[in-house]
């Protein structure tokens, strides 16, 4: 009788505990995707970053090259005006 009433709690309460240590594993595993996924998108904007840094895109290029070419050009007509004056 005792035995009985000793497995009437004891297996409740390992079951209990199973439950418990499954919950506490899977909110710890969920806690470290979160970082994880956290930290790569911190890596992946970094990246980005130095990316976009690094290469400029072809239309900036020739758009600067544009304003670089008119430039010189109105300095030139500045100096051909300044000479023939």
């Amino acid at each position: 009788m005792a035995a009985e009433a000793i497995a009437a709690w004891l297996i409740p309460g390992v079951g209990l505990a199973s439950g418990l240590i499954a919950t506490y594993v899977s909110l710890q595993n969920r806690a470290l995707l979160a970082e994880v996924r956290k930290e790569l998108a911190e890596l992946e904007g970094r990246i980005i970053l130095r990316l976009n840094g690094l290469y400029v895109r072809r239309t900036e290029c020739e758009l600067h090259n544009a304003l670089l070419e008119e430039r010189i050009e109105r300095i030139v007509r500045q100096k051909r005006e300044a000479a023939s004056d």
